[in-house]
């Protein structure tokens, strides 16, 4: 957990990040935003390199982390329902331009690229778990296409709304409650 000052140039960081890209994210930028001194952030973090680390795990815990345990904190809801309020969560927050500018970061930085790797590993293992629990017939390919929608739908030009993308997750949610609900048929003689 982050210190009340870290977080700050942190939350500042990926302000920037989102903004205006990897490159933006200097000493001198990430100083003139916050309004303070150089011997501040080196106070903090010590080094840019050092920050760029913390900048990648503070993403990493309130853009995924975060979320989970939102979600997990709603333990007495069937699974089905934290799969709805994971879409809610997932897109309460978030604005297309930080996810598309960490991945654009991930495509020159061998770390970002781990980051971004676990995150996307993490995220869609935790919805193929609930696409599990909630008796879906092919909760990996649920878990995939939930996860495009949210992700993917950042990427059009212009970017989806999160309304569409919301409704496309509930249709996607549906046909596979759909499917996990079908009596299975006997193959035609």
């Amino acid at each position: 957990m982050e210190s009340g000052g870290a977080r700050e140039w942190l939350a500042e960081g990926l302000r920037l990040l989102a903004e205006q890209g990897a490159p933006a994210v200097t000493l001198e930028r990430v100083c003139e935003r916050m309004g303070m001194s150089k011997g501040a952030f080196y106070h903090h973090f010590g080094s840019v390199p050092k920050f760029r680390t913390r900048l990648l795990a503070h993403f990493e815990a309130e853009y995924t982390t975060a979320v989970i345990d939102a979600v997990e904190g709603a333990a007495d809801l069937p699974a089905r329902e934290r799969l709805d309020l994971l879409v809610a969560e997932a897109l309460r927050d978030t604005t297309p331009d930080l996810e598309i500018a960490v991945r654009a970061w991930a495509k020159q930085d061998p770390e970002a690229a781990a980051v971004q790797e676990r995150v996307d590993a993490t995220r869609v293992a935790y919805v193929r778990d609930l696409c599990e629990r909630a008796g879906h017939a092919d909760p990996d390919r649920t878990a995939t296409l939930v996860y495009l929608v949210l992700i993917g739908g950042a990427h059009l030009a212009p970017p989806l709304p999160h309304e569409d993308k919301r409704a496309l997750c509930a249709l996607v949610l549906g046909r596979a409650d759909a499917t996990a609900a079908a009596p299975e048929r006997s193959p035609a003689p």
